[in-house]
């Protein structure tokens, strides 16, 4: 069914106006000839659901329990075009995977190729853009699939790691959410799903993809985590889409990555820097550690979720030949763990965290910025962070 189709003549309350919100705003008035359309931004218990025929909720507003009358940008465009999206979650790695598979199918076939989704490309943005032989790539958040009815043709479950337990609660209800993925697939979909995500009951067509598999691709991306990604472009590159595999792998090392994912960000006084604010994880950092050969120093802290540390302090206590500078909160927390070792500091605030790695990173080797935390509180997103980490190592 079309979108314009199932909004046409109805009542419709947009709960949330952040960038998908305005973006569904904008593709309402263009495209759809709606009986009421009611901008909200207040709490649920403030709505009245009688009033309304649909209630397009944004991703970022916690809410449960709701009834069918509320959906989001994500199922109304998979309402459409749900049979020519690769949908992309995973707890890392989303956005480099679907930017891999974006450049690798724009190189190796001859149909036109969008990326949207949560990568910051609200989907409705390009609705005019799609035709019948679109392939549409979409990364896909948690929270954008928190109560998605309709599953895409193709998806890929990255991996699963804690993250989010501040809005989720637990990690049941965070896998959950991920699974939403596959849970409305059907026979003749596809899943592509790495090996330590939890099992999933799925109509799909299902492939394993392994983190320990042993093929190899020659790539700009440094790191065991990038082949991993490589592997599921590759596998869907060359099976679903008839790629030729010598051109999928050409593409694959042409592709140079995004910013703050293990980004080089310069090199000054004779120090490798490296921004890699993506990073809000223990498993994100510790794989970006050992991703960077002459890594150094080591710069981890933020937003203080109550996640596990548990992992990132035993690596700390078995790796002393980092030095680990801690700052913002949940580095409080872990340099309370390891405070005693000589390998670890603590600083307040990323400023004064740069200074010190200046003094204590010889040249020749690296210091990375790899948090292993949100940023939020202490800057607008991770963006914000990366680039506020490139202008202060500039000096």
């Amino acid at each position: 069914m079309k979108i314009t189709e199932l909004l046409d003549g109805k009542r419709i309350l947009l709960w949330g106006y952040g960038l998908e919100g305005k973006s569904t705003e904008k593709f309402i008035n263009k495209y759809c000839k709606v009986k009421e359309l009611t901008v909200f931004q207040g709490k649920r218990e403030e709505i009245d659901e009688d009033a309304y025929d649909y209630i397009i909720k944004s991703p970022g507003i916690v809410a449960w329990d709701l009834s069918d009358k509320f959906t989001s940008m994500t199922d109304l465009f998979l309402t459409q075009f749900s049979g020519q999206v690769i949908g992309v979650t995973g707890t890392k790695g989303k956005s480099t995977t679907s930017s891999l598979l974006y450049t690798v199918l724009s190189k190796c076939t001859d149909r036109p190729t969008l990326l949207v989704g949560n990568i910051g490309l609200p989907a409705l943005d390009y609705y005019s853009e799609i035709t019948d032989d679109t392939i549409i790539v979409f990364e896909m958040s948690c929270h954008q699939l928190a109560h998605a009815k309709i599953s895409p043709h193709t998806a890929l479950f990255l991996n699963l790691y804690e993250e989010h337990l501040d809005y989720y609660g637990t990690m049941d209800k965070y896998f959950r959410a991920k699974a939403n993925i596959t849970a409305h697939q059907k026979p003749g979909d596809y899943l592509f799903v790495g090996n330590n995500v939890p099992p999933l009951e799925t109509a799909a067509d299902v492939t394993v993809i392994s983190y320990d598999d042993p093929m190899h691709f020659d790539m700009a991306l440094k790191g065991e985590h990038n082949q991993f990604n490589a592997r599921f472009v590759y596998a869907i590159a060359t099976r679903l889409y008839g790629c030729d595999p010598d051109r999928v792998r050409a593409a694959l090392k042409e592709f140079t990555g995004l910013r703050h994912r293990l980004q080089f960000a310069g090199n000054i006084g004779g120090v490798d820097y490296y921004d890699d604010s993506i990073s809000t994880i223990p498993e994100a950092a510790i794989a970006a550690i050992r991703s960077i050969p002459n890594a150094r120093t080591i710069l981890l802290g933020g937003m203080d979720r109550n996640i596990d540390y548990d992992i990132l302090i035993d690596f700390i206590r078995e790796h002393g030949e980092y030095n680990y500078i801690l700052m913002y909160k949940s580095g409080e927390r872990i340099f309370r763990q390891v405070s005693g070792l000589p390998c670890c500091h603590y600083r307040e605030d990323l400023e004064s965290a740069v200074r010190l790695a200046r003094e204590i990173t010889p040249a020749g080797e690296a210091c990375l910025l790899s948090p292993a935390a949100a940023s939020y509180g202490y800057f607008k997103n991770f963006e914000e962070r990366g680039d506020v980490f490139q202008e202060l190592i500039k000096g």
